[in-house]
């Protein structure tokens, strides 16, 4: 064992010394973050092998719930520092939807510098992780909870990626609330240190959202447990201001701390201490929530009256762990996988189970039924009556909840096609909490659909500065663009995407941009880097379909259709696929045949009627201006 620790790797131009903890590019070093550092070992000594994404999580964060967007953005740096592009990629290989392997030739060198000869890293036994486990420290384990784990280094992306798709703040102040650091001791006390962060966030974020904007929870929650400096995690928030604040707990009274910081000088403009008695943690997060509320209005030089500061109402007695399943649910939801959305529906189950009067469990059950059907190809009659009573259940708890309304509005729009409605259960939702960057995000969908694409694009830029480590909010940006016949601007918003996580689904749009700037070459080869070794869905083959047939491939387009059958056999789809093949085939009769099919079974393909390129061959049919007429976008 102790001649392992002291073997270094070869690759390339570089020298990997996992003892010494140093990376050498052509003998000089290479400055690595401890994460990225540590997954770059494990994959060098597995190097030939998948390794699995849980398999390096497990490895690299043991004993922490992690979040999968940290690993791709810890690869993204191993990239960056190795030298690689998106189109030059030489030394790891992504496998979508499964892990990563390192694919460059390796040698081991022993201690005194020589090559061991002949020895290949891919024939290390299986326990060869065990050097990155030594050169880690385990962290102080939480054993609940969400995204725990620092997002490595990421400044020179953020800088790259923000440039291109965050409007300037234009006088609107941003501030970031980090997560609150749990001083107890016990890692089970982090529930009521993520859920003070919370609530601080979403307290703060009804102060004035015409001057203050408060980063999403899912952004800032990369940052806890966090080594990065306070000035990095700004640029790569890009906030003015961050609130920061730590809990500790003694026998029967806890005291919280908070501070405000302005970024620009490093000034602590506010401070304040609070002693408590421990009884009724949750309602002491709300009250203080509301006191820091009511007071950095003036620390900021507004003198506006807090809009919706009351303190929202507490939890009922076993809401730790009603807690904890919703934001794992909520963790699952945001994968946009149907694995994702299937364990996202468990998880907020069981948090119902937990406390029947939890109204954010059931709208997290409204949003997972309401998107489910759009990434499986099912027909959205079997999700979306559950959806409906799910949100309806939520807002009969709490009429005043933002995302009850915001999933109600997505259905209504989806299904009903009730543009009116919609946009007023969005507004209401962005009215309650206008930092709440999940309704922005969708709301921009809907006036994109309405074809406002200058509104949507604006409305889309406001949930990416609000959450801007989204990356579903910032491939949806992509498709308005698409939507909007900008396929240039479409194409780099998404490869900055693509970038961050090559498998994410929704990312897979930039098929359709190829298409329509008519470079199928490169929209095959794009769909063939996402099906290798991943499973093919409905959509994969509706596409490959749609492309052969815009390529005027028919023979191949054909044999995309029957595969699309096949699965059609064993299950029945949405119309959704079948329409996007005979579109892409060109065959007319069939393709109103199939939008009928869509009409009547209420299929949300036909939202994007007015406005998706895909359809424009079909728009001087007055078959098609009747549907149009029938599905409320005639105007």
């Amino acid at each position: 064992m102790t001649t392992e620790l002291k073997q270094s790797y070869e690759f390339g131009p570089f020298r990997l010394d996992p003892e010494n903890r140093i990376l050498l590019r052509d003998g000089q070093p290479v400055s690595l973050t401890p994460k990225v550092f540590d997954t770059l070992v494990l994959l060098v000594e597995r190097s030939g092998r998948l390794v699995l994404k849980d398999e390096l999580m497990t490895a690299i964060w043991p004993d922490s719930f992690v979040e999968e967007s940290n690993l791709t953005q810890t690869v993204f740096m191993i990239r960056k520092a190795l030298g690689e592009t998106g189109s030059d990629q030489p030394y790891i290989t992504t496998v979508p939807g499964r892990g990563y392997r390192f694919a460059a030739d390796v040698k081991q060198v022993l201690g005194n510098g020589d090559a061991a000869a002949g020895t290949s890293t891919a024939a290390l036994p299986s326990d060869a992780h065990s050097v990155v486990k030594k050169s880690v420290p385990r962290r102080w384990p939480v054993l609940v909870g969400v995204a725990i784990v620092l997002i490595a280094a990421l400044g020179t992306y953020f800088e790259w990626f923000r440039s291109r798709t965050l409007p300037q703040p234009g006088g609107r102040v941003m501030l970031a609330v980090l997560p609150f650091e749990n001083l107890t001791g016990d890692a089970g006390q982090d529930y009521f240190s993520d859920g003070l962060t919370e609530e601080m966030i979403a307290q703060l974020g009804r102060i004035d959202p015409e001057h203050l904007g408060v980063i999403a929870r899912t952004s800032v929650m990369h940052y806890k447990h966090s080594s990065e400096q306070l000035e990095q995690i700004a640029r790569e928030l890009g906030v003015q201001y961050v609130l920061e604040g730590s809990v500790r707990r003694d026998s029967d009274k806890v005291r919280i701390t908070a501070q405000l910081i302005q970024m620009k000088d490093q000034t602590h403009l506010w401070a304040r201490q609070y002693d408590r008695e421990l009884s009724h943690l949750l309602a002491l997060q709300g009250e203080i929530a509301q006191e820091i509320a009511q007071e950095i209005p003036v620390i900021l030089g507004k003198n506006h009256t807090p809009i919706g500061t009351a303190p929202q109402p507490a939890l009922a007695a076993n809401a730790y762990e009603a807690y904890d399943l919703y934001l794992k649910g909520q963790y699952f939801w945001n994968k946009r996988t149907m694995e994702g959305f299937q364990r996202a529906i468990d998880y907020f189950q069981q948090a119902i189970v937990k406390d029947p009067s939890y109204a954010r469990a059931y709208a997290g059950l409204a949003d997972s039924y309401v998107l489910i059907s759009g990434y499986s190809g099912v027909p959205q009659a079997e999700f979306m009556p559950k959806a409906r009573a799910a949100a309806l259940r939520a807002l009969e708890l709490d009429d005043n909840l933002p995302e009850a309304h915001a999933a109600l509005a997505l259905i209504v729009q989806n299904y009903d096609w009730d543009w009116q409605t919609a946009g007023k259960e969005f507004r209401r939702a962005i009215e309650l909490n206008p930092n709440y960057a999940t309704a922005h995000h969708w709301y921009a969908e809907h006036l994109a659909f309405l074809g406002r694409f200058d509104e949507a694009l604006r409305e889309g830029e406001r949930a990416i500065q609000l959450d801007p480590l989204s990356l579903i909010i910032a491939s949806d940006q992509g498709v308005i663009l698409y939507y909007s016949r900008q396929y240039d601007r479409a194409i780099e918003q998404f490869r900055a995407v693509l970038d961050m996580d090559p498998g994410f689904s929704r990312a897979g749009m930039m098929t359709q941009a190829y298409v329509e700037k008519g470079l199928f070459k490169d929209a095959l080869a794009f769909i063939e880097s996402r099906r290798r070794l991943a499973d093919d869905g409905p959509w994969t083959w509706a596409t490959l379909a749609y492309v052969y047939g815009r390529a005027g491939q028919p023979v191949q387009a054909h044999r995309a259709l029957v595969k699309l059958e096949e699965l059609n056999r064993h299950q029945q789809l949405d119309p959704g696929p079948f329409l996007g093949a005979y579109l892409g085939m060109g065959d007319k009769e069939l393709a109103f045949a199939w939008l009928e099919k869509a009409y009547l079974q209420h299929s949300n393909v036909l939202a994007a009627l007015k406005v998706e390129p895909c359809y424009d061959f079909l728009r001087g049919d007055p078959r098609f201006l009747d549907l149009m007429r029938r599905v409320g976008l005639a105007q």
